[in-house]
Formats: C-alpha cells, structure tokens, sequence
C-alpha cells in the first residue's frame, strides 16, 4: 500500500475550504440533505479520506456539544438507545 504524503499547503486549503462549504449547507439545509451531495463529493475528492472521516467525527461531536449547550446534559439512558 503506498503510503500517503502529507497533503501540500494547497491541498490542505482546497480541503478545509471544501469542509466548510460544505457544513454550511448542512447548517443550513440540515445534515444528509440532498443539496449538499455535491459538496460532499468535493469534500471527499479534495480531502485525504483519513481527513474526512476526522471532520465527519468532529463535525457530530461539534454538534452534540452544541446540543449539550442549548438543551442541557440528558442522560444516555433518558435518551432512549440509539
């Protein structure tokens, strides 16, 4: 298996350029819309897939702090399970 070079500073840009253009569409049409298939796609092809499994991580655990924040702790259990 070839080993991946570190990306380049402008691979690393067109990179975290397409993650961002891509959360805001889903901040603002919502997470898994269609609209932002696109967006994904380029965020997928511009970023190393190690990467992109990171934001994807980062991005639901953003989110979940986010929550945290605005609802307040529930516990696991009241939850329901998922």
């Amino acid at each position: 298996a070839a080993r991946m070079a570190a990306p380049t500073r402008e691979e690393r840009t067109a990179c975290w350029g397409a993650r961002d253009e891509f959360w805001q569409c889903l901040d603002s049409h919502g997470d898994g819309a269609a609209e932002c298939g696109e967006l994904r796609r380029a965020f997928e092809s511009r970023c190393p897939q190690q990467w992109v499994k990171h934001f994807d991580k980062r991005r639901d655990f953003l989110k979940y702090k986010k929550k945290l924040e605005t609802e307040g702790y529930v516990p696991p259990e009241a939850a329901g399970k998922s």
